[in-house]
Formats: C-alpha cells, sequence, structure tokens
C-alpha cells in the first residue's frame, strides 16, 4: 500500500491547489510540520483547506494537469499486477485529484479526503471523516482482509508521519524518500525517488 503525496505522486496537492489560492507559502509550512508529526494532522489540514475556500471546482482539472507522478510508479503496479499482487493508495489529499488517476494507473483501492463545494466554488472544508494516520492503518487492515491477504504478507510505503501508524500495521514498512522520523522507524529506507525499487523487495521484477 502507497501513500499518495510525495510517494506515488512528486507533489503535494494541497500546495498545487493553494499556489491558486495564492497560500502556498502558508500551507507549505504548515503541510511540512504535519509531516514531521509537529501538528495534529486532522486540525492541520482543516486549517490548510480553510485558505482555499471560494475557489471554482474547475481547479481540480487545472491542478490535475500538474501532478508529476513518481518515476517508476507505471513499473511497479505492472509488477504487483504481474506477480498476483494489488495495490491500494491512500492519501491525506482528494478524491476529486486522486480519483482520475487511480482510474488511468489501474490501483485496486484508493480513499482519500473530500472537499465541500457549493454552487461550483469550495466552501474552505473537508466533507466526513479525515484520512488520518489511523485511517490509513485502517484501510491496509481493511483492504487485506476483504482480500484474504495476511497483513505479514503486506508491505507499506510512506514518507511522513501520518504514514507511520499504516507502515506499522503492515508486514513491511518502507521509508521512501522520507522525513527523519520515518526513516528511523521504518524496516527499509529508499532515498532514491524510482518506486520500481520496491519491485525487488517483494521478489518480483519490473
Amino acid at each position: 500500500m502507497l501513500d499518495a503525496d510525495s510517494t506515488l505522486i512528486q507533489d503535494e496537492v494541497i500546495e498545487l491547489l493553494a499556489d491558486v489560492a495564492s497560500s502556498r507559502e502558508l500551507v507549505a509550512d504548515i503541510t511540512e510540520r504535519a509531516m514531521r508529526g509537529e501538528l495534529d494532522f486532522a486540525e492541520s489540514l482543516r486549517e490548510r483547506v480553510s485558505t482555499l475556500v471560494g475557489l471554482p471546482e474547475t481547479v481540480f482539472a487545472e491542478v490535475g494537469r500538474r501532478i508529476r507522478l513518481t518515476e517508476g510508479v507505471p513499473e511497479l503496479i505492472a509488477g504487483i499486477h504481474a506477480g498476483g499482487g494489488i495495490v491500494g493508495v491512500v492519501s491525506g489529499g482528494f478524491h476529486e485529484l486522486l480519483d482520475p488517476l487511480a482510474a488511468e494507473l489501474g490501483l485496486d483501492h484508493w480513499r482519500a479526503n473530500r472537499l465541500e463545494v457549493e454552487a461550483g466554488r469550495l466552501t474552505g472544508r473537508v466533507l466526513g471523516p479525515i484520512i488520518d494516520a489511523e485511517a490509513k492503518a485502517i484501510a491496509l487492515r481493511e483492504w487485506s482482509a476483504n482480500r484474504g491477504i495476511a497483513l505479514s504478507q503486506t508491505i507499506a510505503v510512506g514518507d511522513g508521519a501520518n504514514d507511520l501508524r499504516m507502515m506499522d500495521a503492515a508486514g513491511l514498512a518502507v521509508a521512501f524518500n522520507a522525513k527523519p522520523r520515518v526513516k528511523r522507524e521504518a524496516d527499509l529506507v529508499i532515498d532514491h525517488c524510482n518506486l520500481s525499487q520496491v519491485l525487488p523487495l517483494l521478489g518480483l521484477r519490473g
């Protein structure tokens, strides 16, 4: 299972949205502190999303065109599928940006937050429960159970403090281009930003 922002993709989507709202500097600072584990993720997300109030919903398509896949993603997904495995992505980002990407990549499962839109504009609020560290761990356990896969046979790849519970629940925890705390707590560390490097850890080849 993969994190999305700064793992599956090179970007932090909230920061791309904040570019349009002219709140990038504030949002980037809050994101960095949250990923280091210095701030409560749910509260930090609400604070960041509040800066997006008033943006037109057309911003999703605009920002979607700017998202950059991390090198090696297609090879990783193809290799896992060829080996009979499944690929899930759980994100503290947003369904509005993840859904088209998931469909394009052929992900098996994905889950993210949803932004509230009224009369065609963002309200600056998040709909429903926030996908925080515990929600990521729950998704891993739920998807593995539904597929009949033992947790010991799962792998979690992430970069920030919000990924640590998911990584702790998995059979193998991989820190990918990660914050220092995540590197310390992971089983393995990958610093070269190419996700196909995960394949040998699974006994697979791209």
